[in-house]
């Protein structure tokens, strides 16, 4: 589905074009392997907004999970990707001169991902 909201039953719709920018900004353009680094000013703005948006989103897709067939392969990875998404709010960034823009970067690669999952199998197929 390509709307740029999915709502569940009881909750407010997750932001996903919001979500996207917001790693684009971290990441750089879809496919650029290269992408400047954020700037260091707004490093501390842009991981809180990328931890805040995992920390809507891995709900959204935990409960997903349960709207997928048990021993699919669509259920086992996106609840992988939770788990890591889980393990990355838990770490901080490194203590050296890039820390905190590595630190941004792996956030954002795992909303990405997690964008993928929740966009991609928010209902079960036919």
């Amino acid at each position: 589905m390509s709307a740029p909201a999915k709502q569940t039953a009881g909750t407010t719709p997750a932001d996903t074009v919001t979500m996207r920018e917001t790693v684009a900004r971290a990441l750089g353009p879809e496919g650029e392997t290269d992408a400047p680094p954020p700037a260091p000013e707004h490093l501390d703005i842009l991981i809180g907004q990328l931890r805040g948006h995992l920390e809507l989103l891995i709900p959204e897709v935990e409960q997903m999970l349960a709207r997928l067939p048990k021993d699919g392969t669509a259920r086992y990875c996106a609840g992988a990707c939770a788990g890591e998404a889980r393990g990355k709010l838990q770490a901080r960034p490194a203590p050296r001169a890039d820390g905190e823009v590595e630190y941004a970067r792996r956030l954002a690669r795992v909303l990405r991902a997690l964008l993928d999952h929740f966009e991609g199998n928010a209902t079960p197929s036919s």
